[in-house]
Order: structure tokens, then sequence, then C-alpha cells
């Protein structure tokens, strides 16, 4: 058993630092390096996640409505994203779907813009209705989602809804009540008797309909999310985003594959892909991502960013445990130049993992990587903007469970109105936030290190 757990942790370990520990462990600890091995060392979420896969539980690109191809038409950056050439290379090389011309991508600032938006939309749907979310609230603004949704389906709408089991967990009341016995079709992702999946969440967050208009971004369905919440220091901030053009597609296309893997229902009316005529001037790419997958795809894409930048990166994000590759990747920007600036909540909601990441601030600010701290209430905005010409937006966040556990959904962005819009956010975030200083984290009290170094320990899970 030691030897055949020593010879899968040399075989299959890619980081050597683990693969030397677990070797050592199987060898010198008979039964005990083995079971811990099993227990803990190997990685089964790629593995189940790409079993999947494989079985047929899902459906690439090309087989959600074949008919409907995207064209092969070569893109042109705008002159002054001529240096982020190799970005748009790297994802038409790690990204199943193209590059597309002719979007027009909208932020709506809290749920006080995005949720009368996506009303407005569902109101004036006429054939289908798809939304997925992480959480979705029955009560409140959620309330207002059921009444409409119910409406659209009363008139003949296609309605389709997709909520993850585990982020139903987080609602104070679930809307399939609401929905039994009603033309709404609901599903739910991993339901919970399936098994104990923590990891492998669908942490997407989507509306589409028509397949002409999309909202996405990293905004649940919950009245939280709007100012005028009952409990104000509850409320959370984000950012959503109207999508139109021929990028809608391809969202489309992501929802239509997470259905075909809840409900085993493969729709393959031309229906869903109306043709799009192009709206705005934006360059934008869907990057549905995944355990499953071949490539970390947000993840290099991330780090292809850093490679490329040549004068800003800011980056805001409410969770934010980066590996060492990404630190790394964070440092190196910062030395050639790059004015690297990452906006975290001060206040987080789960504590644990502010402390993880309090803990690596240190090594950023000492080569350079500015940190602020956004006062209450939680910010739960997901950002970045790469020379104030490319945005990367959407729900993954800058953390292991997000760029490898679960399943998100981001949008690549080149686009100068998009990234000025952008560019006034994070300024508007500087002026109200706090500079955190390398001499501030050095005089944490000794506790307060060991705690936040300790939650370190965890950061591949968190």
């Amino acid at each position: 058993m030691s030897l055949a757990a020593a010879g899968h942790a040399l075989l299959y370990k890619r980081d050597s630092r683990s693969a030397l520990v677990w070797t050592c462990l199987n060898l010198t600890l008979p039964l005990v390096g083995p079971f811990l091995y099993w227990c803990l060392g190997i990685n089964r979420i790629s593995r189940r996640a790409r079993n999947w896969h494989e079985s047929g539980r899902w459906l690439s690109r090309s087989e959600i409505c074949p008919l409907v191809e995207q064209s092969s038409q070569e893109v042109h950056l705008p002159d002054s994203a001529a240096h982020l050439s190799g970005l748009l290379l790297l994802s038409n090389r790690i990204v199943t779907n193209n590059t597309l011309e002719g979007n027009r991508i909208i932020p709506l600032a809290g749920g006080e813009e995005a949720y009368p938006a996506m009303l407005v939309a569902i109101r004036r749907a006429r054939e289908t209705i798809n939304l997925s979310s992480y959480i979705f609230d029955a009560d409140g603004i959620g309330a207002e989602f059921i009444e409409h949704l119910l409406e659209a389906a009363g008139r003949g709408v296609e309605v389709r809804i997709i909520i993850d089991a585990l982020g139903e967990q987080y609602s104070r009341k679930s809307p399939r009540i609401a929905f039994q016995n009603s033309p709404v079709r609901l599903e739910r992702y991993l339901p919970l008797r399936h098994g104990a999946y923590i990891n492998l969440r669908n942490h997407r967050k989507l509306l589409i309909v028509d397949g002409m208009e999309a909202f996405t971004g990293g905004m649940n369905i919950r009245s939280c999310h709007m100012q005028t919440f009952e409990s104000p220091a509850d409320s959370v901030c984000d950012v959503h985003f109207s999508v139109t053009g021929p990028v809608v597609a391809d969202l489309q296309r992501t929802f239509l594959g997470d259905w075909y893997f809840v409900s085993g229902e493969k729709l393959e009316n031309p229906g869903f892909f109306p043709p799009i005529e192009p709206v705005g001037n934006a360059l934008a790419c869907c990057i549905a991502d995944g355990p499953d997958r071949e490539f970390r795809k947000i993840d290099q894409i991330i780090k292809g960013a850093l490679s490329c930048a040549k004068e800003r990166v800011c980056i805001m994000t409410p969770y934010f445990v980066p590996d060492r590759e990404m630190i790394s990747a964070l440092i190196t920007a910062a030395l050639r130049g790059v004015d690297i600036r990452v906006v975290l909540p001060g206040c987080n909601n789960l504590p644990f993992v502010h402390w993880a990441s309090r803990s690596l601030l240190w090594e950023l600010l000492a080569y350079g990587v500015r940190v602020f701290y956004q006062p209450p209430p939680f910010v739960h905005t997901k950002l970045l903007l790469v020379d104030n010409i490319w945005s990367l937006v959407g729900s993954a966040n800058l953390d292991p469970r997000s760029l490898r556990l679960n399943f998100e959904l981001n949008l690549s962005i080149f686009d100068t109105e998009l990234s000025a819009t952008v560019s006034r956010h994070f300024e508007r975030a500087y002026e109200n936030s706090h500079e955190v200083t390398f001499q501030e984290i050095e005089k944490y009290p000794m506790a307060i290190k060991l705690r936040d170094n300790f939650a370190r320990l965890f950061s591949p899970y968190l």
C-alpha cells in the first residue's frame, strides 16, 4: 500500500514539494500514510468532473445547436490594445468560444439598477427565459422575480431555472415551492441527496431572454444586494452587467450545457439562437470554466493579462486568496513598473478567508503592490481592469474555490467605453478606502499573525 500510494504521488503530483511530502509520508508511515493520502492527497474534484464530462453528462459547444456556427473572422484590437494581442491569442487557444465583435456591455450598479432592468427584460420576453443563479431567495426582491417569471410562463414563455443545491441552503426561503405545479421548470444543480459535494458547485449567474439579451456578473437574486435592505449593516454592494450582441449566443450555450447536465434534456430548438446583429463596439469572449476543463481558463487568462500589462492593473474581489503562481505574477508585474492595485472589503463576511488573505499581503506590499480596504457594507464586486482597455467581469473570485473547484462564468472584454466606466468605479473606491501599508501589517500582534497564517494553511480549499 505504501509503495502504491508513493508511486501514485510521484506520477500525479505536479508540485514537486507536494510529491516529496506525500512520498516520504507514504514510505515512512505504513498504513497511516496511505490512509491519509487516500483521504486528503488525491484530487478527486477534477477527476470526478472529468468523468462526468467523458460520460456524456456534459455537452461540448459544437453539440449545442450545431446548426448555429460562430464566425471565424479574425477580430482586430484597437490601437490602444495592440500590446494585449498576446492576451487575445492566449484566450483563443484555451477558450472554446471565439472573441466576438459588435457587443454592448453595460454595468449596473447594485440591485437598484440590475434588478429592475432584469425584471423589464422578463416582462418583454416572448419565447424563452433561461435563469441560473447560485442563490435565489424567494422573499423580498426574489418574490418579484417569481411573480414575473410565473406571469411570463402563463403567457406561453418557456421558463427554465437552475439553482445550485448548496447555494439554495443560503436562501431564507427557497423558490421551489412557489414554482410547484406551474409551467416553470426548475432544476437544482447537484442535489445534496446525491452526495455532500462542497466543491463542484455551479457559481454562475446568468439570465438570458429570447436568446437576444443577457445579464451576468456576480450578483445573486437576494434583497441584500439593495441598499434599501431591511438591515443596512448586512447589505452587499455588487455590480452586474447587461449584455447584448453576438456573445449572447455563447452565454446561451453555457446555460443549455448546464441544463442538459441537471435535467438530461438536450434542447435543440434553433429558436434559442436567433440572428443577432452587432449593437456596439465591445470585443467579448464568454469564458465558461470549471474543474472538468483541460485548462484553468480564468486563472491562466488573469496571469496572461498580468504578463501583458504595461501601465496599470486594478483588481476588485471579495475573496482574495491567490496561489503562489498568482502571487509571483502580481509581483513580477509590479517589478516591471506596472501599477498593481488590489481592492478588498475591509470587513469580510467570511472571517476565515479574510485572515488567510491578510497573511499574504505583506509579500505583495513589500514588492510594490498597493492594497486598499473598502469600508462596510460588504463589497461583493468582482472586477479586473488592465491598462484601461481590457476588463474581466463575471462570477469568479480570485481564490482557489473559483479558479479550481467550482464552475464559473466570466466575460473577457476589450472596450474603451466600458473600461472608462470601470476605471471611474475604481477611482471612487480608492477615494473611500483605506490603503494598507507594509508597516501596518508588520505591527499586527503575534497572536493575529499566527491566526492569519494558520488560516492560510487551508487556502487551497477556501
